[in-house]
């Protein structure tokens, strides 16, 4: 069943990839983290399916399957950062995401690859891209509520997993519970970055990404542009005269 419920959920995945928009800012890393994430479904179902009673074999793929999570959390990351603040400040979080990186590729040396490990080291990750999105939640961008909310639902699917008994209550197995609700999750991720606005940059602005400014031309009907408007000299202008009757 865990088998079965990992190619589920890597075919499912694997399907929206084509189908995610390409005009949002971002978009390729959004597209990354959906073929990271379908190609850890299928090697997990490969795992469950075949591998999982091979403890050398078994323990070496579950540790390749953790670090390609962390590789889908980092192109998560990147994709918030472009998405919520702009490219010019995605070189902030990256320190922060190589500490995680390194931090799960000791914990996978050493033979410590798990669940649990990937949620210790991947919590300062995960805290980013939620602090992410509620900050664009709060300022109304579209994607903000969607993303909190297939973020959410994956981390309710990962304590069905992480919490003994909890997937007793959907009447399966841990893994199984996990994965189909790491189906919902997706789903849900897929229609959040759909519904995604504008780069920031472009919000405030023309389709340049930088706002008018006071001594720029404005467009206008005829051609997109006119000139500014000139002093005329009083002069100049002629003023027809009114004649009155009788005079």
């Amino acid at each position: 069943m865990a088998s079965l419920t990992d190619l589920a959920l890597g075919l499912f995945t694997l399907y929206l990839v084509p189908r995610l928009p390409r005009d949002v800012d971002g978009a390729r890393y959004w597209r990354a983290a959906f073929v990271w994430a379908a190609i850890t479904a299928l090697v997990g179902a490969v795992y469950h399916g075949f591998l999982v009673d091979l403890p050398r074999i078994g323990g070496i793929t579950w540790a390749v399957m953790s670090t390609m999570v962390v590789v889908v959390m980092s192109f998560m990351l990147a994709a918030s950062v472009i998405q919520v603040l702009g490219r010019s400040r995605a070189v902030v979080f990256w320190p922060l995401r190589l500490l995680g990186v390194i931090a799960y590729l000791v914990f996978a040396a050493t033979g410590n690859s798990s669940i649990t490990a990937i949620m210790m080291c991947e919590s300062i990750t995960m805290a980013c891209v939620i602090g992410l999105w509620v900050w664009a939640w709060l300022r109304g961008r579209p994607a903000g509520r969607p993303m909190l909310v297939a973020i959410g639902v994956s981390i309710a699917a990962a304590m069905l997993r992480l919490i003994p008994g909890a997937a007793a209550l959907v009447a399966l197995d841990p893994d199984s519970a996990y994965h189909i609700g790491q189906i919902v999750g997706m789903v849900l991720l897929y229609r959040a970055v759909a519904q995604s606005g504008p780069p920031p940059e472009a919000v405030d602005g023309t389709g340049s990404g930088r706002a008018s400014g006071p001594d720029e031309p404005s467009p206008s009907p005829a051609d997109g542009r006119h000139r500014p408007a000139r002093w005329i000299p009083a002069r100049w202008i002629k003023v027809p005269q009114v004649r009155r009757h009788g005079s």
